[in-house]
């Protein structure tokens, strides 16, 4: 969502707002970071609780696809392509720098990891690259990852890709050639479903057009969900539909089924989610937290991956016990929440409101 001056009145008519979608962002952002570091913990996924929340990004990417379209199909003529992009680059870009900031300070100030003495040379490539959205993965101790610095970055790269995509041909698509396009990508996610194990792929080299794969189906489903108004009343509220939300990404992990059962969460499940999302009715009482989760969500998955690196350093120099790891994780979970809220205040919204007034 972009940010307006307050001063001055939006020459663009006002969208919808879709306050339970927000709650439930907020949602999957929290899961992906417990995510990230229970599958450090738990490597077997198959006795990992949360082991489908690498789906979030599916989601978030549907989410996105809907909120675009909404904001923009009818105000994309009037404020042009380049006044488009320049919105999204001051919604997006802020949390890009400052994850990438995160991400060279947790490189270099690693305490249980030199990787400046392999990678001195290259460090400021990598930090460079990371700022600019360009992949990079040379780091071989982690994984590598598209952007070394600051995993989540990958799904930025996508996004970004997908805006511009729609800026310049989505937006012009009939109903009939925008389902057409979105049956074309959902055979390409069954396909890559059909080279790994799993979906959780797009954020490293070996994987690299299946990140395409992902955004390209679930944006455009996004699209179609809104464009087709198939927005579903339901009486579940915030809390129902987060509940199944939260069911989607804690159902258990099955190595023989997984292919089939990602497919069907990302394929079906999420969008009726959104869908569900969009038209449930949200009770005065939540509109606070819905609001509040909405806001840290990007933040959040921004700036808690450069600490998730330090853990997996961690985790993989001291090995800490079981008692120690059942309250580090969760501390550091809540001290991430808070670092992002954070950054939020004093870094994001201000930079924001300040581009947007001198744009």
């Amino acid at each position: 969502m972009q940010e307006t001056n307050r001063h001055t009145p939006s020459p663009f008519p006002p969208t919808p707002h879709f306050a339970v979608l927000d709650g439930l962002r907020g949602i999957a952002a929290l899961a992906v970071v417990v995510y990230h570091f229970m599958e450090i913990v738990v490597p077997d996924y198959e006795k990992l609780f949360i082991a489908h929340a690498y789906l979030a990004v599916d989601f978030f990417f549907c989410l996105s696809g809907f909120v675009i379209a909404c904001a923009y199909d009818a105000r994309l003529g009037s404020m042009g392509v380049l006044g488009f992009l320049r919105r999204r680059l001051i919604r997006l870009h802020p949390l890009v720098l400052v994850g990438s900031v995160l991400g060279l300070l947790t490189f270099l100030f690693d305490p249980f990891i030199n990787l400046y003495a392999t990678y001195g040379s290259q460090t400021w490539q990598l930090f460079v690259a990371s700022c600019l959205l360009i992949p990079y993965p040379v780091v071989s101790e982690r994984t590598f990852n598209l952007f070394p610095l600051n995993a989540p970055t990958w799904s930025l790269f996508w996004e970004y890709l997908a805006n511009v995509a729609y800026a310049l041909l989505l937006m012009r698509l009939r109903p009939g050639g925008l389902r057409l396009l979105t049956l074309l990508a959902a055979a390409a996610l069954v396909y890559q479903a059909y080279l790994v194990p799993n979906l959780s792929i797009g954020w490293g080299l070996d994987t690299f057009w299946g990140g395409g794969a992902r955004v390209s189906y679930s944006f455009l489903m996004g699209m179609v969900l809104y464009r087709s108004r198939w927005i579903v009343p339901t009486r579940l509220g915030f809390v129902g539909v987060g509940a199944l939300l939260v069911a989607g990404l804690l159902f258990p992990y099955y190595n023989e089924l997984t292919r089939l059962t990602d497919l069907l969460t990302v394929l079906i499940y999420f969008p009726l989610l959104v869908a569900l999302g969009a038209g449930a009715h949200l009770a005065p009482r939540l509109a606070g937290p819905c609001r509040w989760l909405g806001e840290l969500s990007y933040p959040l998955y921004m700036v808690h991956y450069p600490f998730v690196w330090v853990f997996l350093s961690y985790d993989g120099t001291q090995k800490p016990s079981t008692t120690t790891l059942a309250w580090l994780v969760p501390g550091a979970t809540l001290a991430l929440v808070g670092l992002a809220y954070l950054i939020l205040v004093l870094v994001d919204a201000p930079l924001r409101r300040y581009l947007s007034s001198h744009a």
